[in-house]
């Protein structure tokens, strides 16, 4: 099975957790950590950096490595590198996502998770 490596900013403003809902693609209408694919030669932390530029007009500060989830879908294997990180310019302009929202760690569970960004919830409630 082939795998795939990406990159998901949990992004912390406060006591509030911002997540996107998915505009394209098989997942179309799930909600995820913004993010993507790593390109060749970059570290996680640069991918992110400019996955988030691209997708949401923002430059993201990566604080620290929450988790890294591995998740089989059914054609192909999910390695996600999730990191903590704050907004330190820009607006979050959606560019490629449906919608997005704010969510406090009792309202995580309020929006339908992508199967591999369920993943992560749990972390998030323990540690953010």
């Amino acid at each position: 099975m082939k795998t795939i490596k990406v990159v998901a900013a949990i992004i912390v403003d406060g006591d509030k957790i911002f997540a996107t809902q998915r505009g394209y693609g098989d997942f179309k209408g799930g909600w995820e950590f913004p993010g993507g694919k790593i390109e060749e030669g970059e570290t996680s932390e640069e991918a992110l950096v400019r996955e988030i530029k691209e997708e949401l007009d923002a430059e993201i500060e990566v604080v620290e490595l929450l988790d890294t989830v591995e998740y089989d879908y059914p054609k192909f294997h999910l390695s996600m590198d999730c990191f903590i990180c704050k907004i330190k310019s820009g607006d979050l302009v959606l560019k490629e996502h449906e919608a997005a929202k704010w969510l406090t760690k009792e309202t995580l569970d309020s929006v339908e998770w992508l199967p591999a960004d369920l993943g992560v919830i749990e972390k998030i409630k323990e540690s953010v």
